[in-house]
């Protein structure tokens, strides 16, 4: 499922316009992206959570030449899902 079809389903349910659930999805991408990015979480219960988490400086080899070269250190965005969410999946 893409974005598109995304709003069309949020559209349905919520009984709301496509522009409107457009505009209420891009806010919410924007603001876990925003909060993520400040070093918070964001929990959506049931749902999962998103979070920034750190990765160390490492070395690592180039594939086509063998040389070494240094991997630095940087922030990545994670999501952990929820009890829920696990369940939904497993079709339980």
């Amino acid at each position: 499922m893409n974005k598109e079809e995304l709003v069309q389903e949020i559209s349905k349910k919520a009984n709301v316009t496509q522009k409107e659930a457009s505009e209420v999805l891009s806010s919410l991408v924007e603001t876990i992206q925003k909060t993520v990015a400040k070093g918070k979480k964001v929990t959506l219960v049931g749902f999962g959570t998103f979070e920034p988490r750190k990765r160390a400086a490492r070395t690592g080899r180039n594939p086509q030449t063998g040389k070494e070269l240094k991997i630095p250190a940087k922030t990545v965005p994670a999501f952990s899902a929820g009890k829920k969410f696990k369940t939904v999946v497993n079709g339980k």
